[in-house]
C-alpha cells in the first residue's frame, strides 16, 4: 500500500474512502500483515472512517424531509433536523 497522508484522505470521495476502508479491514482480518504494518493501516483506517462519517453528515444536512398533509399527499419539504 502506498504511503498516504491524512491530507489525502480529506480529498477522497465517499465511495473511494469506503472501498479503501473495506480493503484495510479485510487485510487486518486475514491476519497476515506484520504488526508494524497492521498499526499503520489501522491508523489509515481510522482516518478513512472519520472521512466517511464527515461525508455522511454533510449528505444528511442536504437531505430534505418530505412533509405530508392529512390525506398522505406530499405537501412540501423541510430541512432535515440533523443533530
Amino acid at each position: 500500500m502506498a504511503d498516504n497522508t491524512v491530507t489525502d484522505v480529506k480529498k477522497l470521495s465517499f465511495e473511494r474512502a469506503i472501498e479503501e476502508l473495506e480493503s484495510i479491514v479485510k487485510r487486518l482480518e486475514d491476519g497476515k500483515v506484520p504488526l508494524e504494518e497492521s498499526v499503520a493501516i489501522y491508523e489509515r483506517g481510522e482516518a478513512l472512517k472519520r472521512r466517511c462519517e464527515e461525508l455522511l453528515r454533510q449528505a444528511e444536512a442536504r437531505v430534505e424531509k418530505i412533509t405530508t398533509d392529512a390525506s398522505g399527499h406530499a405537501a412540501g419539504t423541510v430541512p432535515l433536523d440533523v443533530q
